[in-house]
């Protein structure tokens, strides 16, 4: 099963007994279900508490239980769909099916992934249609047009300003040069440690004699930034290791470093600009702001029209 290994619980309990999990009106919820839904996320959680079983334990329990909450959401809105008297044309089903066979490449391809999946295309065609019902009433129930005021996102600001702090940061540029995994022992190219150091000082002297540093980067670099001549972009203290922190840090605007030498790597590095510590303007995260309080808002709404249809719809757990 796909919970094994999860240990006895209700859930184990329940699966014993009849396999059912819940009823919301007529509609079953079984364990199966609940696990097949949860499966990938279950798996990703076991790689990654895969030495810590009580910690696994935990997390898949708390997932299975919100899994099951978002099952029984899903049949109270396809409820409300049959018992609300909501009606939509047939043609958006059909429309949205044939757009399924298209992008699959075909009728018969999709035909042959669905069964690779243990899925008939009867109900293939009725996860498309149940997922159309869900999409249209949560439109006009929870995703309807919100508009938050400037007012909002202020207050919002003023009340979270420790989530727009930025320590200081430099706009860095930096050229790195890796040494071969052994120093003094031939790289892929020939180079020793030694004579990767070497290099780091000519680029460095060049540089010095107004060679461009994006320039010496693109072609000399092997960071990840080659492509954008070295370019860090703005950067904290906590992004860079301890011996470029100090470095970066205290080098002045406009300046090339000494070569600064690692185990693994030989760098330069130049600072295009400093700025301190500061809380990032209410102009700059606005959008962000806006985004966090739809989100929020959304969630009110989903849970009061949930919260709805659960007053007047039979819902039974076992």
């Amino acid at each position: 099963m796909l919970i094994c290994g999860v240990g006895t619980s209700a859930w184990g309990q329940a699966q014993l007994v009849d396999g059912i999990k819940a009823v919301v009106h007529d509609a079953v919820i079984t364990h199966y279900e609940v696990e097949a839904v949860s499966a990938p996320a279950l798996e990703q959680l076991r790689r990654q508490f895969r030495n810590d079983p009580e910690s696994y334990q935990q997390r898949a329990f708390r997932l299975l239980d919100e899994t099951l909450e978002q099952l029984i959401e899903r049949q109270l809105i396809l409820r409300d769909y049959e018992a609300s008297g909501y009606s939509l044309p047939e043609v958006y089903f059909e429309n949205a099916i044939e757009d399924e066979i298209q992008r699959a490449g075909g009728r018969s391809q999709l035909l042959r992934s669905l069964r690779a999946q243990g899925i008939t295309f009867e109900k293939f065609r009725q996860q498309i249609r149940e997922q159309i019902i869900l999409r249209a009433l949560r439109g006009k129930n929870v995703t309807r047009e919100v508009i938050i005021s400037p007012h909002k996102i202020e207050s919002y600001y003023q009340a979270h300003q420790d989530q727009f702090q930025v320590e200081d940061q430099v706009k860095l540029r930096m050229i790195v040069l890796n040494k071969p995994a052994r120093d003094n022992a031939p790289s892929g190219n020939g180079e020793s440690g030694a004579a990767v150091r070497r290099m780091a000082e000519e680029i460095r002297r060049k540089i010095l004699e107004g060679a461009a540093f994006s320039e010496m980067a693109s072609i000399y670099s092997q960071g990840a930034q080659r492509q954008e001549g070295g370019d860090w972009g703005w950067v904290e203290r906590k992004v860079l290791r301890a011996e470029l922190r100090e470095a970066a840090f205290s080098l002045p605007v406009g300046q090339v470093s000494d070569v600064i030498e690692t185990p693994e790597a030989c760098y330069l590095m130049l600072v295009e600009q400093r700025r301190p510590a500061h809380v990032r303007p209410l102009v700059e995260v606005q959008d962000e702001i806006e985004r966090t309080l739809l989100a929020q808002e959304h969630a009110r709404l989903q849970k009061q029209y949930v919260d709805r249809l659960r007053k007047k719809t039979f819902v039974r757990y076992f």
